[in-house]
Protein backbone atom coordinates (compact mmCIF):
# COMPACT_ATOMS: atom_id res chain seq x y z
CA UNK A 1 0.00 0.00 0.00
CA UNK A 2 1.58 3.30 -0.97
CA UNK A 3 0.44 6.92 -0.83
CA UNK A 4 0.37 9.19 -3.70
CA UNK A 5 -0.67 13.12 -3.75
CA UNK A 6 -3.87 13.98 -5.11
CA UNK A 7 -4.71 17.07 -6.96
CA UNK A 8 -6.42 18.87 -3.89
CA UNK A 9 -3.25 18.30 -1.83
CA UNK A 10 -4.85 15.30 0.35
CA UNK A 11 -3.50 11.68 0.55
CA UNK A 12 -5.20 8.86 -0.96
CA UNK A 13 -4.01 5.60 -0.34
CA UNK A 14 -3.22 3.75 -3.51
CA UNK A 15 -2.78 0.00 -3.79
CA UNK A 16 0.48 -1.50 -5.82
CA UNK A 17 1.21 -5.09 -4.85
CA UNK A 18 3.12 -8.03 -6.82
CA UNK A 19 2.37 -11.32 -7.41
CA UNK A 20 5.19 -13.49 -7.44
CA UNK A 21 3.94 -17.19 -6.74
CA UNK A 22 3.31 -20.02 -9.26
CA UNK A 23 -0.68 -19.01 -9.29
CA UNK A 24 0.51 -15.76 -11.58
CA UNK A 25 1.57 -17.79 -14.72
CA UNK A 26 -1.19 -18.30 -17.18
CA UNK A 27 -0.88 -21.25 -19.91
CA UNK A 28 -3.93 -22.81 -19.59
CA UNK A 29 -4.65 -21.80 -23.09
CA UNK A 30 -1.79 -22.00 -24.72
CA UNK A 31 -0.64 -25.39 -26.33
CA UNK A 32 -2.66 -27.72 -28.85
CA UNK A 33 -5.93 -26.06 -27.50
CA UNK A 34 -4.73 -22.91 -29.30
CA UNK A 35 -4.95 -23.33 -32.87
CA UNK A 36 -3.04 -20.39 -34.49
CA UNK A 37 -4.94 -19.49 -37.90
CA UNK A 38 -4.67 -17.37 -41.00
CA UNK A 39 -7.52 -16.67 -42.61
CA UNK A 40 -10.30 -14.31 -43.79
CA UNK A 41 -13.34 -15.39 -42.23
CA UNK A 42 -15.91 -13.79 -40.63
CA UNK A 43 -16.79 -13.43 -36.57
CA UNK A 44 -19.07 -12.26 -34.71
CA UNK A 45 -19.80 -8.71 -33.90
CA UNK A 46 -18.89 -7.93 -30.07
CA UNK A 47 -20.66 -4.84 -28.30
CA UNK A 48 -19.34 -1.54 -28.82
CA UNK A 49 -17.76 0.73 -26.10
CA UNK A 50 -18.26 3.84 -25.33
CA UNK A 51 -15.21 5.03 -27.54
CA UNK A 52 -16.79 3.40 -30.67
CA UNK A 53 -19.18 5.71 -32.12
CA UNK A 54 -18.42 6.81 -35.34
CA UNK A 55 -19.97 10.13 -36.31
CA UNK A 56 -20.85 9.53 -39.48
CA UNK A 57 -21.23 6.49 -42.26
CA UNK A 58 -18.45 4.44 -42.84
CA UNK A 59 -16.89 3.75 -46.31
CA UNK A 60 -18.31 0.25 -45.65
CA UNK A 61 -19.32 -0.17 -49.30
CA UNK A 62 -15.88 0.28 -50.49
CA UNK A 63 -14.94 -2.04 -53.40
CA UNK A 64 -13.84 -5.46 -51.19
CA UNK A 65 -10.73 -6.92 -53.23
CA UNK A 66 -8.58 -9.96 -52.38
CA UNK A 67 -6.23 -9.04 -49.55
CA UNK A 68 -2.58 -9.98 -50.03
CA UNK A 69 -1.95 -13.01 -48.55
CA UNK A 70 0.60 -14.77 -51.08
CA UNK A 71 3.45 -16.27 -49.76
CA UNK A 72 4.18 -14.08 -46.69
CA UNK A 73 7.56 -14.23 -45.15
CA UNK A 74 5.87 -13.75 -41.84
CA UNK A 75 3.79 -15.86 -39.38
CA UNK A 76 2.35 -16.09 -36.07
CA UNK A 77 0.85 -18.65 -33.72
CA UNK A 78 -2.03 -18.16 -31.36
CA UNK A 79 -0.13 -19.61 -27.91
CA UNK A 80 -1.75 -17.81 -24.95
CA UNK A 81 -4.97 -16.01 -23.69
CA UNK A 82 -6.31 -14.94 -20.46
CA UNK A 83 -8.57 -12.55 -19.33
CA UNK A 84 -8.29 -9.99 -16.91
CA UNK A 85 -11.05 -9.78 -13.73
CA UNK A 86 -12.33 -6.37 -13.53
CA UNK A 87 -14.13 -6.98 -17.34
CA UNK A 88 -13.72 -3.96 -18.44
CA UNK A 89 -12.18 -2.72 -22.51
CA UNK A 90 -8.32 -2.84 -22.14
CA UNK A 91 -7.47 0.39 -24.19
CA UNK A 92 -3.85 -0.04 -24.58
CA UNK A 93 -0.44 -2.28 -24.10
CA UNK A 94 3.14 -1.20 -24.31
CA UNK A 95 6.21 -3.40 -24.33
CA UNK A 96 8.87 -2.07 -22.32
CA UNK A 97 11.41 -2.27 -25.37
CA UNK A 98 14.25 0.00 -23.37
CA UNK A 99 14.84 -3.76 -21.37
CA UNK A 100 14.55 -6.62 -23.60
CA UNK A 101 15.52 -9.52 -20.80
CA UNK A 102 12.94 -10.37 -19.28
CA UNK A 103 10.07 -9.43 -21.99
CA UNK A 104 7.66 -6.92 -20.12
CA UNK A 105 4.42 -5.55 -21.18
CA UNK A 106 1.97 -3.60 -19.22
CA UNK A 107 -2.22 -3.07 -20.54
CA UNK A 108 -4.23 -0.36 -19.37
CA UNK A 109 -8.25 -0.30 -18.76
CA UNK A 110 -10.83 0.66 -16.31
CA UNK A 111 -8.97 1.72 -13.56
CA UNK A 112 -6.11 -0.49 -13.10
CA UNK A 113 -2.55 -1.18 -14.75
CA UNK A 114 -1.20 -4.02 -14.67
CA UNK A 115 2.39 -5.55 -15.60
CA UNK A 116 3.20 -8.99 -17.03
CA UNK A 117 5.78 -11.11 -18.40
CA UNK A 118 6.01 -12.98 -21.50
CA UNK A 119 7.44 -16.72 -20.50
CA UNK A 120 8.83 -19.39 -22.88
CA UNK A 121 6.43 -21.86 -24.15
CA UNK A 122 3.80 -18.78 -24.91
CA UNK A 123 3.42 -18.67 -20.30
CA UNK A 124 2.45 -15.25 -19.43
CA UNK A 125 3.23 -14.21 -15.67
CA UNK A 126 1.26 -11.98 -13.54
CA UNK A 127 3.93 -9.33 -12.11
CA UNK A 128 2.29 -6.52 -10.53
CA UNK A 129 -1.39 -4.59 -10.62
CA UNK A 130 -1.80 -0.60 -9.84
CA UNK A 131 -5.33 0.20 -8.90
CA UNK A 132 -6.16 3.67 -8.78
CA UNK A 133 -7.87 5.04 -5.45
CA UNK A 134 -10.40 6.87 -7.64
CA UNK A 135 -12.60 3.98 -9.17
CA UNK A 136 -14.32 6.48 -11.70
CA UNK A 137 -10.95 6.68 -13.18
CA UNK A 138 -10.41 4.92 -16.72
CA UNK A 139 -6.66 4.23 -18.27
CA UNK A 140 -6.56 4.99 -22.06
CA UNK A 141 -2.61 4.98 -22.42
CA UNK A 142 0.50 3.95 -21.27
CA UNK A 143 4.12 4.11 -22.31
CA UNK A 144 7.79 2.95 -20.50
CA UNK A 145 10.56 4.77 -19.69
CA UNK A 146 13.50 4.62 -17.25
CA UNK A 147 15.63 6.31 -14.71
CA UNK A 148 18.53 8.13 -16.17
CA UNK A 149 20.08 7.96 -13.01
CA UNK A 150 18.93 4.32 -10.89
CA UNK A 151 18.54 3.06 -14.50
CA UNK A 152 15.24 1.81 -12.89
CA UNK A 153 12.19 0.94 -15.71
CA UNK A 154 9.26 3.53 -15.09
CA UNK A 155 6.00 3.45 -16.34
CA UNK A 156 3.75 6.29 -17.31
CA UNK A 157 0.02 6.01 -17.24
CA UNK A 158 -3.21 8.65 -17.61
CA UNK A 159 -6.89 8.26 -18.88
CA UNK A 160 -10.02 9.83 -17.92
CA UNK A 161 -9.33 12.33 -15.24
CA UNK A 162 -6.58 13.64 -16.77
CA UNK A 163 -3.80 12.88 -14.60
CA UNK A 164 -0.52 11.39 -15.87
CA UNK A 165 1.28 8.77 -13.24
CA UNK A 166 4.33 7.57 -12.84
CA UNK A 167 4.81 4.32 -11.02
CA UNK A 168 8.35 2.32 -10.91
CA UNK A 169 7.96 -1.22 -10.47
CA UNK A 170 10.85 -2.09 -9.20
CA UNK A 171 10.21 -0.34 -5.65
CA UNK A 172 6.15 -0.44 -6.56
CA UNK A 173 5.78 3.29 -5.65
CA UNK A 174 3.52 5.70 -7.56
CA UNK A 175 6.60 8.14 -7.63
CA UNK A 176 4.83 11.50 -9.52
CA UNK A 177 2.25 12.80 -10.93
CA UNK A 178 1.37 15.44 -13.03
CA UNK A 179 -1.83 17.57 -13.63
CA UNK A 180 -2.37 20.14 -16.24
CA UNK A 181 -4.58 19.14 -18.65
CA UNK A 182 -8.66 20.23 -18.66
CA UNK A 183 -9.56 16.68 -19.72
CA UNK A 184 -8.86 12.89 -20.63
CA UNK A 185 -5.90 12.43 -21.47
CA UNK A 186 -5.88 9.92 -24.61
CA UNK A 187 -1.96 9.16 -25.10
CA UNK A 188 1.12 9.39 -24.24
CA UNK A 189 4.73 9.39 -25.28
CA UNK A 190 8.20 9.55 -24.92
CA UNK A 191 10.56 11.34 -26.69
CA UNK A 192 12.83 8.03 -28.03
CA UNK A 193 16.23 10.44 -27.80
CA UNK A 194 15.29 11.69 -24.06
CA UNK A 195 13.31 9.27 -21.72
CA UNK A 196 12.77 12.49 -19.40
CA UNK A 197 10.91 14.21 -22.43
CA UNK A 198 7.06 12.57 -21.95
CA UNK A 199 4.60 14.05 -24.57
CA UNK A 200 0.51 14.09 -23.49
CA UNK A 201 -2.35 14.77 -25.92
CA UNK A 202 -5.96 15.26 -24.65
CA UNK A 203 -9.13 16.07 -25.44
CA UNK A 204 -8.94 19.46 -24.20
CA UNK A 205 -7.74 20.27 -27.94
CA UNK A 206 -3.83 20.73 -26.72
CA UNK A 207 -0.64 18.70 -26.78
CA UNK A 208 2.06 18.92 -23.95
CA UNK A 209 5.13 18.52 -23.61
CA UNK A 210 6.71 17.35 -19.45
CA UNK A 211 10.11 17.25 -18.22
CA UNK A 212 9.43 13.97 -15.51
CA UNK A 213 12.67 14.29 -14.13
CA UNK A 214 12.58 18.07 -13.06
CA UNK A 215 8.74 18.20 -12.80
CA UNK A 216 7.54 21.09 -15.14
CA UNK A 217 5.60 21.51 -18.24
CA UNK A 218 7.51 22.61 -20.99
CA UNK A 219 5.09 23.61 -23.61
CA UNK A 220 1.86 23.23 -24.68
CA UNK A 221 0.63 22.89 -28.38
CA UNK A 222 -2.51 24.09 -29.26
CA UNK A 223 -4.50 27.75 -29.38
CA UNK A 224 -4.86 29.36 -32.42
CA UNK A 225 -4.14 27.04 -35.49
CA UNK A 226 -4.01 24.09 -33.13
CA UNK A 227 -6.46 21.48 -32.80
CA UNK A 228 -9.77 22.28 -32.83
CA UNK A 229 -11.41 19.58 -31.36
CA UNK A 230 -10.36 16.11 -28.83
CA UNK A 231 -6.09 15.26 -29.88
CA UNK A 232 -6.48 11.05 -30.36
CA UNK A 233 -2.60 9.95 -30.91
CA UNK A 234 0.23 11.26 -31.55
CA UNK A 235 4.07 10.15 -32.32
CA UNK A 236 7.98 11.65 -31.81
CA UNK A 237 10.13 10.65 -34.40
CA UNK A 238 13.38 9.06 -34.14
CA UNK A 239 15.59 11.59 -33.86
CA UNK A 240 13.37 13.76 -31.34
CA UNK A 241 12.63 16.64 -33.37
CA UNK A 242 9.16 16.20 -34.85
CA UNK A 243 5.98 15.73 -33.41
CA UNK A 244 2.72 14.29 -35.47
CA UNK A 245 -0.62 14.79 -34.11
CA UNK A 246 -4.45 13.94 -35.13
CA UNK A 247 -7.79 14.21 -33.61
CA UNK A 248 -11.33 14.74 -34.30
CA UNK A 249 -11.25 17.52 -36.05
CA UNK A 250 -9.79 15.35 -38.88
CA UNK A 251 -6.81 17.12 -39.02
CA UNK A 252 -3.01 16.04 -39.49
CA UNK A 253 -0.22 18.62 -37.56
CA UNK A 254 3.68 18.24 -37.14
CA UNK A 255 5.42 20.41 -34.44
CA UNK A 256 8.84 20.97 -34.48
CA UNK A 257 11.16 20.51 -31.13
CA UNK A 258 14.22 21.99 -32.66
CA UNK A 259 13.07 25.20 -33.06
CA UNK A 260 15.00 27.55 -30.78
CA UNK A 261 12.18 28.21 -28.37
CA UNK A 262 11.04 24.33 -27.76
CA UNK A 263 14.69 23.73 -28.10
CA UNK A 264 15.57 26.35 -25.28
CA UNK A 265 13.17 25.56 -23.26
CA UNK A 266 13.70 22.26 -23.10
CA UNK A 267 17.66 22.69 -21.87
CA UNK A 268 16.10 25.31 -19.07
CA UNK A 269 13.59 22.87 -18.17
CA UNK A 270 16.67 20.94 -16.71
CA UNK A 271 18.11 23.79 -15.06
CA UNK A 272 14.69 24.67 -13.28
CA UNK A 273 15.31 24.90 -9.44
CA UNK A 274 12.55 26.31 -7.71
CA UNK A 275 13.45 27.82 -3.86
CA UNK A 276 10.66 28.20 -0.62
CA UNK A 277 11.75 31.92 -1.39
CA UNK A 278 11.03 32.63 -4.81
CA UNK A 279 8.10 30.14 -5.95
CA UNK A 280 8.74 31.43 -9.77
CA UNK A 281 7.05 28.69 -11.30
CA UNK A 282 9.21 27.36 -15.04
CA UNK A 283 8.46 29.89 -18.09
CA UNK A 284 5.81 27.23 -19.79
CA UNK A 285 6.14 28.10 -23.71
CA UNK A 286 2.91 28.40 -25.77
CA UNK A 287 3.73 27.48 -28.72
CA UNK A 288 0.03 28.47 -31.13
CA UNK A 289 0.76 27.75 -34.38
CA UNK A 290 1.86 24.12 -36.18
CA UNK A 291 4.71 23.67 -38.81
CA UNK A 292 2.30 21.60 -41.03
CA UNK A 293 -1.33 21.11 -41.15
CA UNK A 294 -3.45 18.94 -43.23
CA UNK A 295 -7.38 18.01 -43.58
CA UNK A 296 -6.56 16.01 -47.11
CA UNK A 297 -5.42 12.92 -45.91
CA UNK A 298 -8.80 11.99 -44.04
CA UNK A 299 -12.01 12.74 -44.06
CA UNK A 300 -13.25 11.46 -40.72
CA UNK A 301 -11.95 11.32 -37.20
CA UNK A 302 -7.89 10.25 -37.22
CA UNK A 303 -7.42 8.45 -34.07
CA UNK A 304 -4.41 7.14 -34.96
CA UNK A 305 -0.47 8.05 -36.46
CA UNK A 306 2.74 7.20 -36.44
CA UNK A 307 6.24 8.21 -37.79
CA UNK A 308 8.10 5.82 -40.72
CA UNK A 309 11.30 7.15 -40.79
CA UNK A 310 10.20 10.59 -43.04
CA UNK A 311 6.63 8.76 -43.93
CA UNK A 312 3.81 8.89 -41.74
CA UNK A 313 1.11 6.33 -41.09
CA UNK A 314 -2.16 7.14 -39.74
CA UNK A 315 -5.86 5.95 -39.79
CA UNK A 316 -9.52 7.00 -39.42
CA UNK A 317 -12.32 4.97 -39.64
CA UNK A 318 -12.62 4.20 -43.17
CA UNK A 319 -10.81 0.73 -43.00
CA UNK A 320 -7.36 2.01 -44.34
CA UNK A 321 -4.15 2.93 -42.88
CA UNK A 322 -2.83 6.01 -45.49
CA UNK A 323 0.94 5.81 -45.91
CA UNK A 324 1.78 9.34 -46.86
CA UNK A 325 4.21 12.20 -46.71
CA UNK A 326 4.01 15.86 -46.19
CA UNK A 327 5.28 18.09 -48.72
CA UNK A 328 6.40 17.00 -52.71
CA UNK A 329 7.08 13.03 -53.25
CA UNK A 330 10.59 14.53 -54.96
CA UNK A 331 11.63 16.55 -51.84
CA UNK A 332 14.40 15.30 -49.58
CA UNK A 333 13.62 16.83 -46.11
CA UNK A 334 10.19 17.67 -44.97
CA UNK A 335 12.02 21.36 -44.41
CA UNK A 336 14.01 22.70 -46.93
CA UNK A 337 17.56 23.85 -45.20
CA UNK A 338 19.49 27.07 -46.41
CA UNK A 339 23.01 27.45 -46.58
CA UNK A 340 23.54 28.82 -43.32
CA UNK A 341 21.62 25.57 -41.60
CA UNK A 342 18.36 27.15 -40.62
CA UNK A 343 15.23 25.52 -41.37
CA UNK A 344 12.37 26.91 -43.35
CA UNK A 345 9.23 25.49 -43.74
CA UNK A 346 7.29 24.41 -46.40
CA UNK A 347 4.96 26.74 -48.28
CA UNK A 348 2.03 25.06 -48.57
CA UNK A 349 0.48 22.18 -46.47
CA UNK A 350 1.00 19.70 -49.57
CA UNK A 351 0.99 15.98 -48.94
CA UNK A 352 1.63 12.94 -51.31
CA UNK A 353 -0.11 10.31 -50.62
CA UNK A 354 2.02 6.54 -50.98
CA UNK A 355 -0.24 3.91 -50.05
CA UNK A 356 -3.67 2.59 -48.77
CA UNK A 357 -3.18 -0.32 -46.21
CA UNK A 358 -6.84 -1.69 -46.49
CA UNK A 359 -8.63 -3.83 -43.32
CA UNK A 360 -12.50 -4.50 -43.25
CA UNK A 361 -14.90 -4.32 -40.38
CA UNK A 362 -12.88 -1.60 -38.19
CA UNK A 363 -14.83 1.36 -38.65
CA UNK A 364 -15.25 2.40 -35.37
CA UNK A 365 -12.80 5.00 -33.69
CA UNK A 366 -10.15 4.46 -30.49
CA UNK A 367 -8.45 1.40 -32.57
CA UNK A 368 -4.57 1.81 -32.32
CA UNK A 369 -2.19 -0.12 -34.64
CA UNK A 370 1.72 -0.46 -33.81
CA UNK A 371 5.09 -1.19 -35.60
CA UNK A 372 7.85 -3.41 -33.98
CA UNK A 373 10.93 -2.01 -33.05
CA UNK A 374 12.69 -2.11 -36.52
CA UNK A 375 9.38 -1.04 -38.50
CA UNK A 376 9.49 -4.11 -40.33
CA UNK A 377 5.87 -5.37 -39.14
CA UNK A 378 2.74 -3.32 -39.21
CA UNK A 379 -0.34 -4.83 -36.98
CA UNK A 380 -3.89 -3.40 -36.11
CA UNK A 381 -6.57 -5.02 -34.78
CA UNK A 382 -10.88 -4.74 -35.74
CA UNK A 383 -13.75 -4.64 -34.26
CA UNK A 384 -14.27 -8.59 -34.26
CA UNK A 385 -11.25 -9.86 -33.26
CA UNK A 386 -9.21 -10.24 -36.13
CA UNK A 387 -5.27 -8.58 -36.86
CA UNK A 388 -4.38 -7.87 -39.87
CA UNK A 389 -0.38 -8.02 -39.97
CA UNK A 390 1.71 -6.56 -42.77
CA UNK A 391 4.84 -7.42 -44.14
CA UNK A 392 6.46 -3.99 -44.61
CA UNK A 393 10.04 -4.64 -44.80
CA UNK A 394 10.28 -3.24 -48.21
CA UNK A 395 11.46 0.09 -50.17
CA UNK A 396 8.20 -0.17 -51.72
CA UNK A 397 5.00 0.40 -49.55
CA UNK A 398 2.55 -0.90 -52.32
CA UNK A 399 4.67 -4.71 -52.17
CA UNK A 400 3.64 -5.37 -48.37
CA UNK A 401 1.50 -8.71 -47.78
CA UNK A 402 -0.95 -8.98 -45.43
CA UNK A 403 -1.85 -11.71 -43.24
CA UNK A 404 -5.05 -12.21 -40.88
CA UNK A 405 -4.72 -13.12 -37.77
CA UNK A 406 -8.04 -14.98 -35.80
CA UNK A 407 -8.81 -17.57 -33.30
CA UNK A 408 -12.72 -18.71 -32.62
CA UNK A 409 -13.01 -17.17 -29.19
CA UNK A 410 -11.73 -13.50 -30.11
CA UNK A 411 -14.44 -12.00 -31.12
CA UNK A 412 -14.63 -8.40 -29.12
CA UNK A 413 -12.89 -5.32 -30.81
CA UNK A 414 -9.20 -5.07 -30.28
CA UNK A 415 -8.14 -1.67 -29.59
CA UNK A 416 -4.28 -2.01 -29.48
CA UNK A 417 -1.31 -4.03 -30.57
CA UNK A 418 1.56 -3.80 -29.71
CA UNK A 419 5.27 -5.95 -30.17
CA UNK A 420 8.45 -6.97 -28.31
CA UNK A 421 11.67 -5.53 -29.23
CA UNK A 422 12.60 -8.32 -31.09
CA UNK A 423 9.46 -8.39 -32.94
CA UNK A 424 8.42 -12.28 -32.26
CA UNK A 425 5.85 -11.45 -29.82
CA UNK A 426 2.66 -9.24 -30.65
CA UNK A 427 -0.05 -8.61 -27.74
CA UNK A 428 -3.72 -7.66 -28.50
CA UNK A 429 -5.79 -6.23 -26.10
CA UNK A 430 -9.63 -5.90 -26.40
CA UNK A 431 -13.14 -4.95 -25.32
CA UNK A 432 -13.62 -7.71 -23.40
CA UNK A 433 -10.66 -7.48 -20.75
CA UNK A 434 -9.04 -10.38 -22.82
CA UNK A 435 -5.31 -10.52 -23.86
CA UNK A 436 -4.19 -12.36 -26.95
CA UNK A 437 -0.22 -13.87 -27.15
CA UNK A 438 0.94 -14.63 -30.45
CA UNK A 439 4.14 -15.51 -31.46
CA UNK A 440 5.88 -15.32 -34.54
CA UNK A 441 7.09 -18.95 -36.11
CA UNK A 442 10.25 -19.54 -38.34
CA UNK A 443 9.33 -20.24 -41.77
Amino acid sequence: MTDCETDNGSTRKTRLWALKNDDSVHNEGSGDEIDDLVSTGTGSLADDSSRSETPTQSSSKRKKGKMRTTKPRIHFKCTNCLKEDHGQPLFGAQFNIQDSNPVIFATVGSNRITIYECQEKGQIKLLQAYVDADSDENFYTCAWTYDDVTGLPLLAAAGSRGVIRIICPTTMICVKHFTGHGQSINEVKFNPKDGNILLSLSKDHSLRLWNIKTDVCIAIFGGVDGHRDEVLSGDIDVEGNLIVSCGMDHSVKIWRLDKPTIRDAIQESYRFCPTAKTDKPFATVAQHYPDFSTRDVHSNYVDCVRWWGRLILSKSCDNRIVCWKPGKLADVEIWAKKTEGSIVTAPANEVSMLHDFEYRECDIWFMRFSTDYQQKVLALGNQNGKVFVWDIDDEDPAQAKCIILCHGKCISPIRQTTFSQDGNILICVCDDATIWRWDRQQM
